[in-house]
């Protein structure tokens, strides 16, 4: 049930990364049909069903292949405005940057298979992931959006990055204000990691700044990859107080203003 809520929430937030609406999806399966039951495909179906249903969408069908593992995701079809879509190009000189969910669940998913992470850091990760983006998505439709992007298997340094495409800008964070999930730094220092934070760090590498007495899992954490993660959202500098406030009053109390816009400085990506 769980796997099938994250694995539709993680695909109906490219919808929600652009201002849209969900309208319809595909399940698109991947199950050994001779290792697991069929009752463990049909909680998965049904666990994704539910966060379609909460979405707004249908689900019309889907295609199912056997697979030595099961694997699971969603083709999402959404509506939006031709004028109002979000893109993730568009920052602005002194632009504020919000983060609407912490970071660190692809280290925290990998050290639970080792039993490392507490229950309660656990089902913290597990509340943020199968959390819809509809509420943050539909909430700052009505505050002007300069550039939006959902954080996912790039980390927050690699889809951070990807807003920047020119030398004319730099996005400026502030470490100490990125929230993190509980455990999750300690898992690094445990020596967990996963294998998709050495790709994100040849993304980033040459493009990002940080101060001499960084530590080594602060960087990590920034690589690390995202299961339905929350938005990252450039909004003008005299808005950022507004939002933050509509987001804590819906609920969405993790949202932070993580850092700024600058004209370029030394690096695409400064943390500090």
């Amino acid at each position: 049930m769980i796997y099938g809520q994250i694995a539709a929430a993680n695909s109906l937030s490219d919808i929600y990364a652009m201002g849209g609406k969900p309208l319809s999806c595909l399940n698109l399966v991947g199950f050994p049909s001779g290792k697991l039951d069929n009752e463990v495909l049909e909680g998965i179906i049904a666990g994704a069903l539910q966060k379609i249903t909460e979405a707004g969408a249908v689900l019309l069908g889907g295609h199912t292949t056997e697979d030595d593992e099961p694997k699971f995701g969603l083709t999402v079809t959404g509506l939006v405005h031709p004028e109002k879509i979000w893109r993730n190009s568009g920052l602005q000189d002194g632009d504020h940057l919000i983060l609407t969910k912490p970071i660190g669940s692809g280290v925290l998913l990998n050290a639970n298979k080792k039993k490392l992470v507490s229950q309660n850091a656990l089902q913290e990760c597990i509340e943020s992931m199968t959390k819809l983006n509809k509420t943050a998505a539909e909430l700052m439709a009505d505050f002007e959006i300069h550039a939006a992007t959902d954080i996912t298997g790039f980390g927050f340094a690699g889809h951070a990055l990807e807003m920047v495409p020119g030398d004319e800008l730099t996005m400026n964070f502030t470490l100490d204000k990125i929230p993190f999930f509980r455990e999750a730094s300690q898992m690094y220092l445990n020596g967990i990691t996963t294998r998709v934070n050495k790709f994100n760090r040849e993304m980033v590498e040459q493009h990002w700044s940080f101060p001499h007495e960084s530590k080594f899992e602060q960087q990590e954490l920034l690589l690390d990859p995202q299961t339905s993660g929350g938005l990252l959202f450039a909004v003008p500098g005299d808005q950022s107080a507004s939002v933050i406030s509509a987001l804590h009053n819906a609920g969405i109390t993790s949202s932070k203003q993580v850092g700024f816009v600058s004209k370029f400085k030394i690096a695409k990506l400064i943390f500090s």
